[in-house]
């Protein structure tokens, strides 16, 4: 639970599902050993485990975490490979649970290859089975915000080519790809005023497929501007009922949410200073709502990313951002034949990462998403978001460290029975070799 709270990874615009980065930094310089292997042991305390409303339920428990890091680099090419197991234990067992453990598992894989120094090729991978839902979200955005039981999965993948056409032209053409299965299949019933209450399996599986093109030209040497599109398609996969016509009774499946997306961009890089970058890019999104039942709809809105990236000191940096996109929603209502079919959001966060003293080190992440929900009886729903993740550590020596940190979410609904805070703290240590 070390820094439960994730950072979120930059998407660009034309890279969606961006796959959460292994950073180049942590790999091994020429000679140094290509291998480390870690195991972390904490303590916790979760004043709210199951996310809920009301009936709050506090557990206490420990955590059991080895991981192991592979990272290759080699004249042409670089790879790493990383794997991180988590064993958990509760006191009490929370809802939706078999027994008192949870079980988490990510693997995280990064290749890059330069044909040449015009052309060159980055692949990565991120697979995730987990319950929290920084873990399980999509892109920069969440889906669900309670923890959810089971063995959920996230694997979101791209593939990236680069070719330098000429001194001030290139071009980027690349695939992405998200995948998302929920544990909670055929859990949908119907509540004590006889509304349907669908699984998450039912309203959030998919599949997405994401290809875009940008063209890159150098205006200056240390400022980028492109143009670029991207175009995407979204299957959901559940094959379960989420919902009911409200006046023919009809059902609702889940692919009446599948969509098809078109979306063109403009943007900027600009290196400040070797220590100082920032992003930005704007653009429009068309979406076709195509298998919705009564021959579909289409909606036009705006997207935009800006990101900013700063050094400040050894071992110590920040990092801020702001995304606007359409993403999908655990939310799902009818009127009239019109459907809830997804949210548009605006998530800002940021992370600070500071040196305080040679061995003590702190990082402080946050993040903030507004979403409102679109179409339905809940169409235009207002929901806020709130995480707050604070890490101390300690570190005795290269091998050795201790932790300690605080996490707080808030989620804030214009429904009922939805808003919810959670506290969490945590202390451990590390062992790496």
């Amino acid at each position: 639970m070390k820094k439960i709270v994730a950072s979120v990874g930059l998407v660009a615009v034309g890279a969606a599902s961006g796959v959460q980065a292994i950073s180049l930094a942590n790999l091994n310089s020429e000679g140094a050993k290509p291998w480390s292997i870690s195991a972390t042991l904490r303590g916790f305390y979760d004043d709210n485990i199951n996310s809920s409303h009301s009936g709050q339920q506090q557990v206490w428990g420990y955590e059991v975490s080895p991981a192991l890091t592979l990272n290759w680099v080699l004249e042409q090419t670089t790879f790493s490979l990383g794997y991180v197991y988590s064993f958990r234990y509760y006191d009490k067992l929370p809802a939706g649970n078999t027994d008192k453990t949870d079980q988490n598992h990510t693997f995280n894989v990064l290749l890059n290859h330069s044909f040449s120094e015009r052309y060159q090729v980055s692949i990565q991978d991120s697979f995730v089975i987990g319950q929290e839902p920084d873990v399980l979200r999509g892109q920069n955005f969440f889906n669900t915000y309670q923890r959810v039981p089971g063995d959920n999965i996230r694997n979101y993948g791209t593939i990236n080519f680069d070719a330098q056409m000429t001194r001030v032209f290139g071009v980027q053409i690349g695939y992405a790809n998200g995948y998302f299965k929920y544990d909670d299949a055929n859990s949908g019933f119907f509540d004590a005023n006889g509304v349907w209450n669908a699984s998450r399996a039912g309203l959030l599986n998919r599949l997405e497929h994401y290809i875009h093109l940008d063209g890159r030209w150098q205006v200056q040497p240390q400022t980028v501007a492109l143009l670029g599109y991207r175009y995407g398609q979204s299957d959901y996969t559940g094959n379960e009922v989420i919902g009911y016509d409200d006046v023919t009774a009809a059902p609702y499946f889940s692919d009446a949410r599948n969509n098809r997306s078109h979306t063109g961009y403009v943007g900027i890089e600009h290196h400040f200073r070797p220590d100082l970058t920032a992003s930005i890019r704007a653009g429009g999104r068309y979406t076709d709502f195509y298998n919705e039942p009564g021959g579909g709809h289409s909606d036009i809105g705006p997207v935009a990313m800006a990101s900013l990236q700063y050094t400040y000191a050894p071992e110590s940096y920040l990092e801020f951002g702001v995304t606007h996109d359409r993403n999908a929603s655990d939310l799902f209502s009818a009127s009239n034949g019109n459907l809830t079919t997804d949210a548009v959001s605006t998530a800002v966060y940021g992370t600070v990462n500071h040196r305080i003293m040679p061995r003590l080190y702190g990082n402080l992440t946050g993040q903030y998403q507004n979403s409102i929900t679109q179409g339905g009886a809940q169409g235009n729903v207002s929901e806020n978001y709130y995480l707050v993740g604070l890490n101390v550590e300690y570190r005795f020596t290269p091998h050795l460290s201790a932790h300690t940190g605080y996490n707080y979410d808030r989620l804030g609904s214009e429904l009922p029975n939805r808003p919810f805070d959670r506290n969490r703290v945590y202390i451990g240590v590390t062992a790496t070799y």
